[in-house]
C-alpha cells in the first residue's frame, strides 16, 4: 500500500481566506487578459499577438522584397517562442493584418484565399502564403533593437521578445482595434493616414492646437470599406471623451438600368459600398427574409453583380414603388445604416485608460520622441566609436615606419599592443584595430577611403549632437520623417462625412442625377429623357420646426399630449386652490406636468432593466381635454406593451449630453451607474440597461452629475447617503451587473432615492401622514454597502417612511391616501426638522387614513423620476 504523502507536516501550506484568494486570483486573471490578451498598447497599436507575429516574420526575413513563406511556417514559430495560445487565435489575427476590408493599412501581405467581404473563411494556413508589407516593415520595424525599445524573455525566457516596436506611425489611429477585456472593452475606429499625419505635425508646432483645428485636420475616421458617416456629433463627441456613437451607412444611388431582353427600363437602388464589418451575404439574406415575410414592399428581383472591382448589390423595384422611400426603409430595418460605437481605450503604461483623440495622438508623439532619442544616443556611441578606430588607423597609416619597427621588434601582439598604446598614445581599441588591420589599408587609395570616412562620421556626429541637444532640431526631424512617410503611404479619403442636412441633399442630388445606367447601354428615348426632367422626390421629409407642447401624466400610466392653448384653458376651468380632492371611484389623476418640444425624446426605462425612447412628436396630440388620453405602455413594442405598470420612469430630453449619467436602483438594493450617452440613437428594439436577477426589478433611475449626492431611502427611514464619485460608484458598461448600494432588513423596503446638491434638503412622508424637511447635512455621508442613518422617528409601531423625494422650493407633492383622497401639499409649508424628529402630522389626513402614495410636481426636465 502506498504511503500518504502528509502534506501539512512539511510547512508548505499557507491558510488563507477563500474569498481572499478568489479575490486575488480574479484580479490577477483579468489584468492578464487586459495587457496580455485584449487591449493594444497606445504607443505601437498593437495587441501582444499582432506584435509578436510581425518580429516573429521579421525574425525569418521576411521583407516585402523577400518570396512569401507559408502561414503555417510563421504560426509554428509564433506559437514555439512567443505566444502560449491556440493555432487558430494566431491565424485568425494574421488573417486580419492581411485583408484589406478589414484593416486600412494592411500590415502584411497575403498569396492566397484571405476570406471576402461576405464572411467567406480564409483557406487553411497550410494552403496560404505571407510576407511583411511595405508599411509593415518601414512603419513598425525598421528600427527594431534593443537600443530603441526595451525586451523582455518569453513566456519560457529561452527567447527574447520586444516589449514594444519602434513605430514610426500611430497604427492604433490608422487601422483602428477592437477588443474585449474583462470589464472594459476598446473599439477604435481606422483612419486617414495622411489627415493623421497633418494633425500630428500641427500637435508638434503648436501644443495649444484648439480642438476644432485639430477636428478640422481629422474630421472622422475612414473606413476601409467606404461608406458614408452622416453625423458629426458622434465624432466630436467620441474625439473629446473617448468614448461616442458614430452613425455610419453604405453607398446607395436611385438608377434606370435594363430590364432585360424585350423588357422595359426598370428602376434599382445600386448599393456600391457597405457600412465597416457589415457582412454584404447576411445582409442581402436580411433583405430578402424582410421582403418574403412582407416587411418591405415594391422589390421585384435582387442581385449580387459584385467583382474584384467592388461591390455592387442591384435592388430592382417595382414600377408603383418609390425608389426615395424604400431605400429609407433599408436604411432603418437593415445593417445599411448602423452605429460604430467608438471606445478610444488602450493601454498607458500598462494601465488601461479611456483617451480622447488629442492624448491618443500625444502618447504617440511622447513615444516617438523617446524611440528618436534612444535611437540618435546609440547612433552616436556606435559614430564615436567608429571615429575613434579610423582616427587611430590613420595616425598609424602616417606613424607607418615607425608602426613596422615596432612590430618587427615586439615578441607577440600582446606586447605590440602594449608598446602602441605607450609609444603613440593609442587608446586600447585603436590598437587593436590597427594590429587587425590588413595590409591593403596602407595603400593611397584606402587611405582617401579612411579620410573620406572620418569627415563623414565627424558631420554626423556633429548633426547626432544638435539632434540630442537641441529639442526643436529632433522635433523638426520628427517632421520631416512624418512628411516623407505621408508621401509614401497617404491616400485619399475612402469614408465620406456628411451633416444631417447634407445628408439629405446629398440623397437628393444622387436620386436625381443617377440614372445613367452602369454596366449596360441603351438609346437615349423620349420616355427616359422625360424621367430625368422629372424632380426627383427627397429621400428625408423635410422636418417641421420643432413646437411646444404639454404632456401630462396620470397616475395609472395614462399619457395625454395638448398644445399649450388648450393645456391654458384646462388650466383655467380647474379648481387649483381646493387642497384636497375626493375621487371617485377607479378616477385617475395627473402626477406630472411637463413643458417639451416635439422633437427631444422620451427616455423610457421599464422594471425588468429595459429603456426605450421615442419622439415627443409621437405622442398622438389631443383636440380637448381628455381625448384621446391613452395608456403610454401602448406608445412601445409589444414586450412592454403588455403590462401597464411595466414602465419604471421617464424622462423628457433634448440631448444627452457625456456629463450626465443615469443611476439605477433596483428593488433589492443593487446600484448602477451608466452614462446617458449610451442611451442615445436607440432602436425599435431598445437596448437592456440593467442586468437584473431572478426577482430583482429596477424601481427608481436618476439623472445625475458627478459630484451631486445620492440618498436612498426605506421605509424604516434609514438613509444612505454618498457623493457621486468613480469612487464610491464607477461608470461601468450595460453588461455588467449592479452592485449592492443597501441592505434591506426584515419587512424593510425602498421608498425613495434622489440625486441633489449638499446644499439641498429632503422631503419625508410617513405612512400616517407626518412629514417634515430633512437638510442633507444631517444625513451622514457613508459609502455603498454601509447602513445609513436613521432619519425620523415613528410614534406608532403601524407607522413607516412612506416616501422622500427633493424638497424643490415652489413646488408641491400629491399625496393620495386609503380614502381615495387626493392631497396637495405645498413643500415650503412643511417644517425643516431633526433627524430625530418624528416630523408634523399634516391637518388634511383624518383619523385613520394613511398615505399609499406621493408624487412631486415640478418644471426641471431633468427632476422627473
Amino acid at each position: 500500500m502506498a504511503k500518504q504523502l502528509n502534506l501539512l507536516s512539511t510547512g508548505q501550506v499557507i491558510p488563507t481566506a477563500l474569498h481572499t484568494e478568489m479575490q486575488q486570483s480574479y484580479l490577477e486573471y483579468a489584468m492578464s487578459v487586459i495587457v496580455g490578451r485584449a487591449l493594444p498598447d497606445v504607443r505601437d497599436g498593437l495587441k501582444p499577438v499582432h506584435r509578436r507575429i510581425l518580429y516573429a516574420m521579421h525574425e525569418l526575413g521576411l521583407s516585402p522584397d523577400r518570396p512569401y513563406r507559408k502561414c503555417a511556417r510563421v504560426v509554428g514559430d509564433v506559437l514555439g517562442k512567443y505566444h502560449p495560445h491556440g493555432d487558430q487565435a494566431v491565424y485568425d489575427a494574421m488573417v486580419r493584418m492581411i485583408q484589406d476590408f478589414s484593416s486600412r493599412y494592411p500590415l502584411l501581405a497575403g498569396h492566397g484565399n484571405f476570406g471576402s467581404v461576405d464572411n467567406d473563411p480564409p483557406a487553411a494556413m497550410r494552403y496560404t502564403e505571407t510576407r511583411l508589407a511595405q508599411i509593415g516593415q518601414e512603419g513598425l520595424l525598421r528600427e527594431i533593437g534593443e537600443a530603441t525599445v526595451d525586451f523582455i524573455g518569453n513566456f519560457d525566457n529561452s527567447q527574447q521578445e520586444p516589449l514594444v516596436l519602434p513605430a514610426q506611425l500611430p497604427i492604433l489611429l490608422l487601422n483602428g482595434c477592437s477588443g474585449i477585456a474583462v470589464g472594459m472593452a476598446t473599439n477604435v475606429p481606422p483612419h486617414n493616414l495622411a489627415e493623421v499625419v497633418d494633425a500630428l505635425i500641427a500637435l508638434i508646432d503648436s501644443k495649444e492646437l484648439s480642438d476644432e483645428k485639430l477636428f478640422d485636420l481629422i474630421p472622422g475616421p475612414d473606413f476601409p470599406t467606404g461608406g458614408e458617416i452622416i453625423d458629426t456629433e458622434g465624432i466630436r463627441t467620441a474625439y473629446r471623451t473617448g468614448r461616442g456613437i458614430i452613425p455610419l451607412r453604405g453607398v446607395a444611388q436611385i438608377e434606370e438600368i435594363q430590364g432585360g431582353r424585350g423588357r422595359h427600363r426598370r428602376t434599382a437602388i445600386v448599393v456600391t459600398e457597405l457600412p465597416f464589418q457589415v457582412n454584404k451575404a447576411g445582409w442581402i439574406e436580411k433583405v430578402a427574409d424582410l421582403v418574403n415575410h412582407g416587411r418591405l414592399q415594391g422589390i421585384s428581383d435582387i442581385r449580387d453583380e459584385s467583382d474584384r472591382e467592388g461591390i455592387r448589390v442591384v435592388i430592382e423595384l417595382k414600377r408603383e414603388t418609390n425608389p426615395e422611400t424604400l431605400l429609407q426603409q433599408l436604411y432603418n430595418q437593415t445593417p445599411l445604416q448602423s452605429n460604430f460605437g467608438a471606445i478610444l481605450l488602450a493601454l498607458v503604461d500598462g494601465q488601461p485608460r479611456q483617451l480622447s483623440l488629442r492624448e491618443m495622438l500625444q502618447e504617440f508623439l511622447k513615444f516617438r520622441e523617446q524611440t528618436l532619442n534612444r535611437l540618435y544616443q546609440h547612433e552616436l556611441e556606435q559614430t564615436e566609436n567608429r571615429l575613434e578606430l579610423v582616427e587611430g588607423l590613420l595616425v598609424a597609416l602616417n606613424e607607418l615606419d615607425t608602426l613596422i619597427e615596432i612590430l618587427r621588434n615586439s615578441a607577440d601582439g600582446s606586447s605590440a599592443k602594449q608598446t602602441l598604446q605607450g609609444e603613440l598614445d593609442f587608446s586600447e581599441a585603436q590598437a587593436d584595430a590597427i594590429l587587425a588591420m590588413p595590409m591593403r589599408r596602407i595603400t593611397g587609395l584606402e587611405r582617401e577611403k579612411l579620410q573620406e570616412e572620418r569627415g563623414n562620421l565627424t558631420k554626423r556626429r556633429e548633426e547626432l549632437q544638435r539632434l540630442l541637444g537641441d529639442r526643436r532640431e529632433l522635433l523638426k526631424a520628427l517632421k520631416k520623417e512624418l512628411r516623407s512617410l505621408k508621401k509614401k503611404y497617404g491616400d485619399a479619403r475612402r469614408t465620406r462625412i456628411f451633416t444631417v442636412s447634407e445628408t439629405k441633399e446629398a440623397v437628393v442630388v444622387a436620386s436625381a442625377c443617377a440614372t445613367t445606367p452602369t454596366k449596360t447601354k441603351s438609346k437615349k428615348g423620349k420616355k427616359k429623357q422625360k424621367a430625368e426632367e422629372a424632380p426627383s422626390l427627397p429621400l428625408f421629409p423635410a422636418e417641421p420646426e420643432p413646437e411646444e407642447t404639454v404632456l401630462e401624466f396620470t397616475h395609472r400610466g395614462y399619457v395625454q399630449r395638448l398644445s399649450p392653448a388648450t393645456y391654458e384653458r384646462q388650466q383655467r376651468g380647474a379648481d387649483t386652490d381646493s387642497q384636497f380632492q375626493t375621487l371617485e371611484e377607479g378616477e385617475d389623476f395627473t402626477v406630472q406636468t411637463q413643458v417639451a418640444f416635439t422633437d427631444q425624446d422620451v427616455l423610457i426605462l421599464t422594471r425588468n432593466g429595459k429603456a426605450y425612447s421615442i419622439k415627443v412628436g409621437d405622442i398622438p396630440l389631443s383636440k380637448r381635454v381628455g381625448s384621446n388620453k391613452r395608456p403610454f405602455v401602448s406608445l412601445f413594442p409589444p414586450a412592454v406593451q403588455g403590462d401597464p405598470e411595466a414602465i419604471a420612469t421617464q424622462f423628457i430630453l433634448s440631448d444627452y449630453p457625456e456629463t450626465l449619467d443615469l443611476i439605477c436602483l433596483t428593488k433589492r438594493g443593487r446600484i448602477k451607474r451608466l452614462p446617458l450617452s449610451e442611451f442615445s440613437n436607440l432602436t425599435a428594439r431598445g437596448l437592456t440597461a440593467v442586468k437584473l436577477k431572478e426577482g430583482d426589478s429596477l424601481v427608481y433611475a436618476n439623472l445625475a452629475t458627478a459630484g451631486q449626492e445620492l440618498v436612498m431611502a426605506t421605509s424604516g427611514a434609514r438613509l444612505l447617503r454618498f457623493t457621486i464619485q468613480n469612487d464610491n460608484l464607477p461608470i461601468t458598461s450595460r453588461t455588467t451587473l449592479p452592485q449592492q448600494a443597501l441592505r434591506l432588513g426584515k419587512g424593510e423596503s425602498l421608498v425613495g432615492c434622489v440625486a441633489l446638491s449638499a446644499s439641498d434638503n429632503l422631503l419625508l412622508v410617513s405612512k400616517l401622514g407626518y412629514a417634515k424637511q430633512l437638510s442633507v447635512h444631517h444625513v451622514r455621508r457613508a459609502k455603498p454597502g454601509d447602513l445609513g442613518t436613521q432619519s425620523m422617528t415613528f410614534s406608532a409601531k403601524s407607522d413607516n417612511l412612506m416616501g422622500m423625494v427633493a424638497a424643490l422650493p415652489d413646488s408641491e407633492v400629491k399625496l393620495l391616501t386609503s380614502s381615495d383622497r387626493l392631497l396637495k401639499l405645498p413643500i415650503d409649508s412643511v417644517r425643516v426638522k431633526r433627524k430625530d424628529d418624528k416630523g408634523t402630522r399634516l391637518p388634511t389626513v383624518k383619523g385613520k387614513e394613511t398615505i399609499v402614495y406621493l408624487n412631486v410636481s415640478s418644471t426641471d426636465p431633468q427632476q422627473y423620476v
